[in-house]
Formats: C-alpha cells, structure tokens, sequence
C-alpha cells in the first residue's frame, strides 16, 4: 500500500487514449533501428520529435478518461489498479509543483498524462509505444504505455514496484518542471557522459527524488520506507546508459550517452531525495 486509501484523486489530470491508437510509429530517417534500440534512445525522456520527419502534429481527442472518472476515485483505487496508481502519482506530483513553484513567486503550469497503448500522436510526432515514457515540450503532454513496466522488469531487469512507476512518472514531470524553467529551450543536446543530453535527464531524475522527498506532504501518498526508495533507484539503475549499451551490444561507449550511467542516474536521484530543494538539482554547474 503506497497510497492513503481515502485520498480522493482528480482523473482529469490523465487521458485515456487506450485502445484508440495514432497513426502508426516514428518514422526514422535513413532507415529504421530495432525497437530495442529505439527504446534504449528515448528512454525516459528522449524526444520522439528529434527522431522523426516530423509527422503531423497531433491532438488528444476522442474517448477520454471515461472509466477511470469512474474506476479511479480514491487512494484504495491506485492500490488496486495500475492506471488508478499513475492518476495518483499524477496527481501527487503536480500539487507539490504547484505548491513549490508558488512558494518561489511563479506559477506551475499543469500538464496533462496521456495513457496510450500501441501508437499515439503528438506535437512531437507520432509515437509507436516501442518509444516508452516521454514528454512531448510541444504539447506539453507526458505520455505513457502502461506496458513499459512490464518491458522495465522483463528486458532491463528492474525489480518493479509502486515507486518504481513512480520515479518513471516523476522523471516525464521533471521534464515538464525544466521546460517551464527555460532548461529545455534552444541549445544543442550533445551527447557524451557530460553533455547537454545527459545533464538534463540528471535533473529530471533529481527532480523526481525532490518530489519523492515531499510526496507524504501532498496528502495521497503514506510516508514512503527504505523499500519504497529502494525500488525507485532499482529502476533509475536499470535505465542507466552503461547497463542498457551492455544488454544491446555488449560494450559500453561513454560517447554517445544521452541520460547517463546508472550510478549517475542513483546519486542524482539521492540528491534530489535527500535534499528536497529544487536548487540541489543543478546538474549544468556540477563535475559529472
């Protein structure tokens, strides 16, 4: 049990697009990469935009939320259903960014998560759910395959667990935290152990343990345990660059990095968690 049972959620923060699907997958240039690949490049963070010709922006339309208005109301509910659990995560990290921002004399721009299976269309491009977790700066949407999970624990080794899918939801947000910062305009996203690429996921993955710090606060989550924090640095580990080059070609190459080793990934999320303060999580000034 992650969530306080009787919290109440606000399903209006998700979309539902399952079942409904976009128009196909990113298109590649040059020829296409194997979805592993594909997986390995935008993991957590990438931009589908970057990767594609770029298809034609889309819009989240059609069905939406309908069942979860109706199935995901409480806190019981999260404990119980994964898509219930994703609406209270959600929820949880945006009334913290909305009070965090607000205590710093600005305002937190609320966005949307879009659950989707098999393809999806956005301002980015149209994304295939080989793509996993990303959040699209054009429409400032995150959107979400709930299957990822199952390819996190079966092909990259993540143990799992509520807080796991919380890290993965917190680091999309984070993303969402940096754009309204200015960290995500202009500039190039080179990549290397210390680029551009690698410093910005660093600071969503700080950024998420900033949340995790101040979850309880919120008034959805229970305190969170050792096991709890445990599972989210299981699953920051297994998105590592170092650890995912090692499963698909059986070296690691520093080069050619774009979110950083799992080390990396661990002591930024700590940093996040064991500070609580957005201003630990400058990544573009440290010594990587």
């Amino acid at each position: 049990m992650v969530f306080k049972p009787n919290a109440r959620l606000n399903p209006r923060q998700v979309l539902d697009r399952r079942g409904v699907g976009g128009a196909g997958g990113i298109a590649l240039g040059g020829g296409g990469i194997g979805v592993i690949l594909l997986l390995a490049y935008v993991l957590l963070g990438g931009d589908p935009g970057a990767l594609s010709g770029v298809a034609d922006p889309g819009s989240v339309t059609g069905p939406n939320s309908s069942e979860l208005a109706e199935e995901c109301r409480t806190g019981q509910d999260a404990n119980e259903r994964a898509d219930c659990r994703i609406v209270g995560f959600v929820n949880s990290i945006q009334d913290y960014w909305t009070d965090a921002f607000a205590q710093s004399g600005s305002s937190y721009r609320p966005a949307e998560t879009v659950l989707f299976d098999g393809s999806v269309n956005t301002a980015c491009g149209a994304a295939s759910a080989a793509v996993g977790p990303f959040y699209c700066p054009l429409d400032t949407r995150v959107y979400l395959d709930l299957g990822f999970y199952d390819e996190l624990e079966r092909r990259f080794g993540a143990e799992g667990g509520p807080l796991a899918e919380g890290y993965v939801v917190a680091h999309e947000y984070g993303h969402h935290v940096e754009n309204l910062l200015g960290v995500l305009e202009g500039g190039s996203r080179d990549a290397g152990a210390e680029g551009t690429a690698v410093r910005i996921e660093l600071m969503a993955d700080c950024l998420a343990g900033v949340w995790a710090r101040n979850a309880e606060s919120t008034g959805f989550l229970r305190q969170l345990t050792q096991t709890d924090i445990a599972q989210a640095l299981d699953a920051a580990a297994a998105v590592g660059d170092d650890r995912i080059q090692e499963r698909i070609q059986g070296q690691v190459t520093p080069e050619t990095w774009t979110h950083g080793s799992s080390e990396q990934r661990q002591q930024w999320f700590l940093t996040g968690y064991e500070g609580g303060r957005v201003g630990d999580c400058d990544t573009f000034r440290a010594d990587l």
